[in-house]
């Protein structure tokens, strides 16, 4: 029974409301702050930068006739890369602020149970002196 309380106490809370609230934009921009977060996103995006500059410099440079599709200073590597950041970027921001206004909401629903607990303890107190009294 306990088990099932618990369970309704967190599904009422206000955090866990706005969670299930959540439209497809911001479920979108928590995954790709969860992906682009990762060192695995890390990591695979050296490694596709790694390869670009390689197949660019190298292998093109030796075996293609009409040289690379993108040549040393890689201008097209580096329009690409903006355009990610600038994509990225403002999605990152909107679930921060997704974070933050989670946060302020946790915030607030823990003052409002401190201040409920602090008047249960003043009660009790004055009820355990009045019985100290008698």
């Amino acid at each position: 029974m306990k088990k099932k309380e618990e369970n309704f106490e967190h599904q009422n809370h206000p955090v866990f409301r706005m969670h299930s609230r959540r439209t497809l934009g911001q479920k979108a921009a928590d995954q790709l702050t969860k992906i682009a977060g990762s060192w695995i996103f890390i990591l695979s995006l050296f490694a596709f930068l790694l390869v670009w500059m390689i197949i660019n410099s190298y292998i093109f440079m030796k075996y293609a006739e009409g040289g690379p599709f993108d040549p040393y200073p890689f201008i097209l590597l580096n329009l690409v890369l903006s355009c990610l950041a600038a994509i990225q970027a403002p999605i990152i921001l909107m679930s921060q602020n997704r974070l933050a206004q989670r946060d302020r909401i946790k915030i607030e629903y823990d003052y409002r149970i401190n201040k409920k607990a602090e008047e249960e303890i003043r009660e009790i107190k004055n009820l355990l002196l009045k019985m100290k009294k008698k």
